[in-house]
């Protein structure tokens, strides 16, 4: 009986993280098109754009991924000064280096897309997260 309630567990885990994995990538090719398409990328433009796009996101989550760690991690009830300092020293640390990441990606696209595009893809890539939210929160209010 404990192996059929174990194998069960172990399935529905598997199926959530699957689902998981499906709606990352679903939302990730809706945001590859709503980009493109509101950068209107020629498709050399898009050749060189969505490599460097590609290692940027990674890159930057990598360190929120990071950030998320330290502060679940912190007992937060029980934080010494000294390890509250420790803290926000990471968290400078780590704040700086997405700056720097930063600039080397604006730096990459300006070698590929001109200016404007640049700023057009801040714009699309708020304008994509708003209507996510905005997705997400019709989605939970017809849960209830």
């Amino acid at each position: 009986m404990k192996k059929i309630i174990l194998l069960l567990l172990l399935i529905g885990t598997f199926n959530a993280t699957a689902q998981e994995f499906k709606n990352r990538e679903r939302i990730k090719a809706l945001k590859v098109a709503f980009i493109t398409e509101r950068l209107e990328l020629t498709s050399t433009e898009a050749q060189k754009f969505w490599p460097i796009y590609n290692t940027f996101e990674d890159d930057h989550n990598k360190f929120r991924r990071q950030s998320f760690e330290n502060r679940k991690s912190t007992d937060f009830d029980n934080l010494s000064e000294q390890d509250a300092k420790a803290l926000l020293d990471t968290m400078i640390s780590i704040e700086n280096q997405k700056s720097k990441l930063r600039e080397k990606f604006l730096s990459d696209l300006m070698k590929v897309l001109p200016a404007k595009k640049i700023i057009q893809l801040k714009v699309a890539e708020d304008e994509f997260n708003k209507r996510m939210l905005e997705e997400m929160k019709k989605r939970r209010g017809n849960k209830d």
